[in-house]
């Protein structure tokens, strides 16, 4: 029988990177059951018999998130065999407000204090040994990201769960709390376990409301809530919540002694920049810039130039010898043998064109991936969290609206889930619709296509590219938060912003292979498929009433071309109206890089230039500047590819919401791209049309939404007047 050991703690206290040390490839990811929050499980190392469960990171065990539910709901129905409780040290007072309600569980705790290697540094020192006595249960000192003393923490987890103790409650409320809790326990009886029962009776004394669905019998405590609520002037969650934090407090005054108090730490002196209310947007969107600048511009395009003229090209010089790319050699092999013309023409023009096109944007990724991992890791991306909370909130959105949209910049579909972290429906909806917008991964390959083929590298595309998805979500949210489907205050924001640390090479390069091998198995699988199809109704079709396999000249004939003309007149105010570019703007809902494994296909990517210099087929001629713009704007804001709809319809859980998401989306998109090309071939060129016209009326509609007051400022103004 395998022995269950739960990981439980705050967010950024290190629970994941333990997790990963303590399992490492032993990992299995799912949902939880009847919800799309991730579950992960893994076996520890040396341990065939113990399973680690990774809980979602939670602040305490109230029901206020789904996250909360979950996890609650894990501890409580499927009770492991002990909870191994992740303490950050350098915040070890707010961590401590979970670690209290964990003990009241029944099941056996060991507390691992995170960070200590952070904490000793800036000269604070926590006392183990006083610790452990407060708290009734053993306390270890770890760092997960050095991997120091996790084995120790696992191994004594393990024999705690073998031996089946559970951990004391120690720690005791006011004489009155504590009377009131005796007697609901007693009205508990046998309906829920011996040990559970102080859990419950405070759970019931705080009136949650969800604890019932746990229990067999729920006894009428009515008369002890309104009771001790008389007796200490307040409402019973306060007044338990106000008695754990003395008892924490207790806690750090005999346990904690700080070398320096009231002097800022080095967290504290560079968040007085990078979070001042004047630098730290600028010195966001500088830090994005310079992400873009390097992994789209500079190394990036090095790197995917390399892999796209070399690799999946003519080839390379390597060491003095010519080595030759993939459709060289695969093209020699299939002549050598003798291959049918169609087999060879699906193999290089459709699956090496296709499938090479997309992959040869692996390096230009993994640069960004290793580049986001970075921010993550060192403690930045939560401020960014906290920065742009500042801004959202006068759009009428949570900062929380932020962390599933940074989520999303590696990919959509946990974007999406993320926003289950925000307890406004109003505002988790409007998260779910604009999350999106931020370019994601997947989107990438598009960017750099666009400002490779179409603007000879300039280094303002891809920066500018993450910073319209910005304003797409900013606008969105002013205009959205006057309709009466939206309006209301946003949610509260409450984050934890850990200590600045130094990222280990080990981390940063496992979430950057991760978000990099999904990448590449996305490729192998759905855009393989798609390229197959995309190949086939591109080469095959009826000319002359005959059904047959067309030359490259003949593209105009085929399936895909009748498909394609059948759609392509919807764009032609946006200045792609060809069938080329329809198609692979329909392609890309199925996944993004498909936009540009059709262009592969469509544009031969594969047939590079005698002089190596040109990978983009005849892609570079085939629209304007302004259209190739409008044509990466559209690809920005539409509906996302389908996994990510899906995401969204789940998360929705309604088909009119869930439509309406995307309708908006894709709406968005149109107009966006019309205006950009509309009012950019009139800077340009001069030309002014029907188009125009209409382009000028959306930018003054969309000004009036954006200034137009908000009703309830209204009210307010004729309530305080009157």
């Amino acid at each position: 029988m395998a022995f269950k050991i739960a990981l439980a703690g705050n967010p950024n206290c290190g629970k994941t990177t333990l997790f990963n040390a303590l399992t490492g490839a032993n990992q299995f990811v799912g949902n939880w059951p009847g919800v799309t929050v991730e579950k992960k499980e893994g076996k520890l190392k040396g341990h065939k018999d113990v399973i680690i469960m990774d809980l979602p990171g939670i602040y305490s065990l109230s029901p206020y998130t789904l996250e909360e539910v979950v996890a609650r709901n894990y501890l409580i129905g499927e009770r492991p065999d002990a909870i191994l409780n992740i303490v950050d040290g350098t915040n070890i007072e707010r961590n401590l407000y979970l670690s209290t309600q964990l003990i009241e569980l029944g099941i056996p705790v060991i507390m691992a204090i995170n960070m200590m290697d952070v904490l000793e540094k800036s000269g604070d020192k926590i006392h183990i040994d006083k610790l452990s006595k407060k708290l009734g249960c053993e306390v270890v000192s770890i760092s997960a990201l050095k991997g120091t003393g996790i084995k120790e923490a696992a191994e004594k987890a393990v024999k705690l769960a073998k031996n089946k103790a559970t951990t004391p409650v120690v720690h005791k409320f006011d004489g009155r709390v504590e009377g009131i809790l005796n007697s609901i326990e007693d009205k508990l009886g046998n309906s829920v376990p011996r040990e559970q029962r102080r859990f419950f009776a405070i759970k019931l004394l705080e009136r949650d409301d969800k604890i019932a669905s746990q229990m067999g019998k729920v006894p009428d405590v009515l008369e002890e809530i309104k009771f001790i609520e008389e007796e200490m002037d307040d409402d019973t969650e306060s007044i338990i919540t106000n008695e754990r934090y003395i008892y924490i407090s207790s806690i750090i005054e005999s346990c904690l002694t700080k070398k320096s108090k009231g002097k800022l730490t080095v967290s504290d002196k560079i968040d007085q920049i990078v979070t001042n209310r004047w630098l730290a947007l600028p010195i966001f969107a500088v830090i994005m810039f310079l992400v873009y600048y390097v992994s789209v511009t500079t190394v990036g395009t090095w790197a995917t130039d390399w892999a796209n003229d070399g690799v999946f090209g003519d080839g390379w010089s390597l060491f003095g010898l010519e080595v030759p790319g993939v459709p060289v050699i695969i093209g020699a092999g299939l002549e050598a043998i003798g291959t049918a013309d169609w087999l060879q023409g699906l193999i290089l023009e459709g699956i090496i064109a296709g499938v090479g096109a997309v992959l040869g944007f692996v390096p230009q990724m993994l640069i960004l991936f290793a580049f986001l991992a970075l921010l993550e890791a060192c403690g930045y991306m939560a401020r960014v969290a906290f920065i742009m909370d500042r801004i959202f909130r006068k759009f009428g959105l949570s900062g929380k609206s932020f962390i599933p949209m940074l989520i999303g910049s590696g990919c959509g579909v946990p974007g999406v889930m993320a926003s289950r972290t925000i307890e406004s429906d109003r505002d988790r909806k409007m998260t779910i619709m604009t999350t999106t917008f931020i370019p994601c991964g997947a989107k990438l390959p598009i960017i750099a296509l666009i400002a490779g083929a179409l603007f000879d590298g300039a280094w303002w595309v891809a920066p500018s590219a993450y910073f319209v998805g910005i304003m797409a979500i900013i606008c969105s949210g002013i205009i959205l938060k006057k309709t009466k489907m939206f309006s209301g205050d946003p949610a509260p924001f409450v984050m934890e912003l850990p200590a600045y640390h130094m990222p280990t090479v080990t981390n940063v390069l496992r979430s950057m292979w991760e978000r990099g091998w999904s990448f590449v198995k996305k490729a192998g699988t759905i855009i393989l498929l798609s390229t197959i199809v995309v190949w086939f109704t591109t080469y095959f079709g009826f000319v002359d009433g005959e059904f047959r396999m067309l030359e490259d000249i003949e593209m105009d004939h085929s399936i895909l071309a009748a498909i394609g003309s059948v759609i392509s007149w919807l764009f032609i105010p946006l200045g792609w109206g060809d069938w080329k570019s329809a198609v692979a703007a329909i392609t890309g809902l199925v996944a993004k890089e498909n936009v540009v494994g059709t262009f592969g296909v469509l544009y031969g990517f594969a047939e590079v230039a005698e002089d190596g210099s040109e990978i983009w087929g005849t892609l570079a001629g085939s629209m304007s500047m302004v259209a190739a713009y409008s044509f990466l704007v559209f690809n920005l804001l539409c509906a996302p590819c389908f996994a990510a709809m899906g995401a969204i319809k789940r998360e929705m859980n309604n088909a009119k919401w869930f439509w309406f998401a995307i309708g908006y989306q894709t709406g968005l998109a149109y107009i966006v791209s019309l205006c950009v090309y509309q009012i950019g071939m009139l800077i340009t060129t001069g030309t002014f049309g029907i188009g125009t016209i209409v382009a000028v009326l959306s930018i003054v509609g969309f000004l009036y939404l954006l200034v137009k007051p908000y009703k309830e400022s209204k009210i307010l103004q004729v309530d305080m007047t009157a």
